[in-house]
This record gives structure tokens, C-alpha cells and sequence, in this order.
């Protein structure tokens, strides 16, 4: 059964999960069992209504329902292609179904995505909605809503010769006392077509995440291969940059406010929608201690960026700067 590490969890998995690093066997934190392409059903006892999205499919299914029992220690993904996910804290696992017309890749692209991140938000983890690399020894991380160009960004940088740390979901470990890190996720970034065709000059230079769906057609750029660089160790966190409205001029970035920053980042929280009252509360908590030590500003990037150099000299610039936040100074990176 391959191991692998991910979003700071050791992982088991009775399948190969592609995009993923196999390690050494070692203790594992939650097991994932891709149990195959059968419909599954809800246990009995899970019929407590915890979430059902407003946006609905073709076929007027709700994109996503989730259940859980009264404790709230089982949780129970129902997608509207049918792909489902059992999540349990004990034993820690996740068991994973999908219909026959659906593949596994189809069921690792939910696994890696939302269905993880909640698991980290179900253990009282932060994780924000963004992509981060590394620069000047430290993390520097890009988030924003759907369609903001978090990956494109990162893919501009990773082009650039900087490593990317992670895609989608950027897990930050903040210990008591201490500095706030950002945990590596999977050696891949996802792009749509249109940023592939702006990156690379074609819209099909590189291979799609699911090769046999009919209509998702997200790609992804390896990591892994020549010459690019995948950040595969923790990083103390230097910066949040959020994306904000595209611009035909250069791009700019202005310093949040530390009440400004707060309420950008509580809006761009990983599946944000999905999390309990107790769950809320850590958020508020994590991220008003975050913002204590960590500098936030609004990044407008250009609608067309084929030289990533005004970008990349713009943050560098901000980065070789000393910072105030409340008070106290940080020093540059």
C-alpha cells in the first residue's frame, strides 16, 4: 500500500494516488480507502443534514450534500456526479466510491481538493483558499476567489525558476509561541485552459488533470519534471498577497489594515462553507493570530501577463522591505 505525505499528513492509500510522491512506509495519520467504482449509500444512523449547496448540476442535483451523526465525529460527501466520501475520526479514514462512468482520477480530484481540506479544518487547521511559492527563504502566498489567477500567479513565479509549495489549499501551521509555517501539498499546480494558452502559447500544452471527462478540461504543469522546483519542506510564512480585479497597466499592491486583512481572509478560508460553529471559532482565533505576525496587502495583477518581470519586481521590491504591523516591526525577508 503506497505511502505519502501530504498538507503535513501520512498518508496510507490501498491505490496509487497520481500527482502524489510516494514515501517510505512509515505511521500513518488517516487512511484512504478508494474502495472502487460502486454507488454507495449513507449509514442509517447518518441522516443529520449539515450542508446541501445551492448550485446544482445538469441533472438538478445539488453539486454537494453532506450528512454527519449528532456528534459530528462522521461525516458522509455526496457530490451530484454521485462521487461519495465516508469520513471518520475513528479510526481515521476516509473511504471513497464513485459511479461506473466516473474514474479515479475523478474521485483524486475531490480527495486532494475540498474533501482534505475539510478533514484539516475538522482537526482545527487553517487553511486558506491560494497557492504559495518560495522566495527569499519564505513563503509567499497568493489567494483569492475562483477565478482570480492564484495558480496562474504561482505558474508565473515557477517559471521564473521559483518553487512552488502548494496548489488550492494552503495549509498554514501556526504553533503556540512561534512563527507561522506553510506545509507543502502536491508537486502539481491546475490551470484552466485559458492561462495554459497565456503561459504557453497553446491551449493544449499540457495534459488535462482527467483525460476522459467530457467537459472539465482543468490541466495541470508537473512539478516535478525539469525545470521546475516543488518546495517539499515546511517555510515560515512572509507573506498574504490577495488577489483583487485584473488591470491592462502594471500591477500593484497596497498594505491591508489589520482589520482589512481579517476580513479578506475570512472570506477566502478553504471550504468555509462547510465548517461548524466550533469550527468557525478556531477560524476567528487562527486568523487574528496570524494577522499579529504576518504582513496582508491587495495584489492587482495585469490581464496579460506574458513577462512575469514587473510582477515578480514588484513583490521582490515589497519582500526587501521593513514592515510595521501593530506596532512592532518585522523584519525584511
Amino acid at each position: 500500500m503506497p505511502h505519502y505525505t501530504l498538507y503535513g499528513l501520512n498518508l496510507v492509500s490501498n491505490r496509487a494516488i497520481a500527482g502524489l510522491i510516494p514515501i517510505p512506509a512509515q505511521p500513518t495519520d488517516l487512511e484512504i480507502d478508494l474502495a472502487g467504482p460502486t454507488v454507495a449509500h449513507p449509514p442509517n444512523y447518518l441522516n443529520r443534514p449539515h450542508y446541501t449547496s445551492s448550485s446544482h448540476n445538469e441533472q438538478g442535483q445539488p453539486a454537494l450534500r453532506v450528512w454527519s451523526n449528532p456528534q459530528q465525529t462522521e461525516f458522509w460527501f455526496c457530490y451530484g456526479d454521485r462521487t461519495t466520501f465516508f469520513l471518520q475520526q475513528l479510526p481515521a479514514k476516509i473511504t471513497a466510491h464513485w459511479p461506473p462512468e466516473l474514474t479515479l482520477e475523478d474521485t483524486v480530484t475531490y480527495l486532494i481538493g475540498p474533501v482534505l481540506a475539510f478533514w484539516l479544518r475538522w482537526q482545527g487547521v487553517l487553511c486558506l483558499h491560494g497557492s504559495a511559492v518560495q522566495l527569499g527563504g519564505k513563503a509567499i502566498a497568493f489567494i483569492g476567489p475562483a477565478g482570480a489567477g492564484k495558480s496562474t500567479t504561482a505558474a508565473l513565479f515557477a517559471q521564473a525558476g521559483y518553487p512552488v509549495i502548494t496548489d488550492d489549499v494552503v495549509v498554514i501551521h501556526h504553533p503556540p509561541g512561534g512563527n507561522p509555517q506553510i506545509i507543502p501539498g502536491y508537486p502539481r499546480l491546475r490551470l484552466w485552459q485559458n492561462s495554459v494558452q497565456l503561459l504557453y502559447g497553446s491551449p493544449q500544452a499540457l495534459p488535462r488533470i482527467v483525460p476522459t471527462h467530457p467537459t472539465w478540461n482543468k490541466q495541470y504543469l508537473d512539478l516535478t519534471q525539469a525545470p521546475y522546483q516543488f518546495q517539499t519542506h515546511p517555510l515560515p510564512l512572509g507573506r498574504i498577497y490577495c488577489l483583487g480585479s485584473r488591470t491592462d497597466d502594471r500591477p500593484t499592491l497596497k498594505t491591508l489594515a489589520a482589520s482589512m486583512a481579517l476580513l479578506h481572509l475570512t472570506t477566502q478560508t478553504s471550504v468555509h462553507y462547510l465548517l461548524t460553529k466550533t469550527m468557525r471559532q478556531q477560524e476567528f482565533m487562527a486568523l487574528s493570530a496570524l494577522i499579529q505576525q504576518t504582513l496582508c496587502a491587495t495584489l492587482t495583477t495585469t490581464q496579460d501577463c506574458p513577462d512575469a518581470r514587473d510582477l515578480i519586481t514588484l513583490i521582490e521590491g515589497d519582500l526587501g522591505t521593513e514592515i510595521i504591523v501593530n506596532g512592532g516591526a518585522i523584519a525584511p525577508i
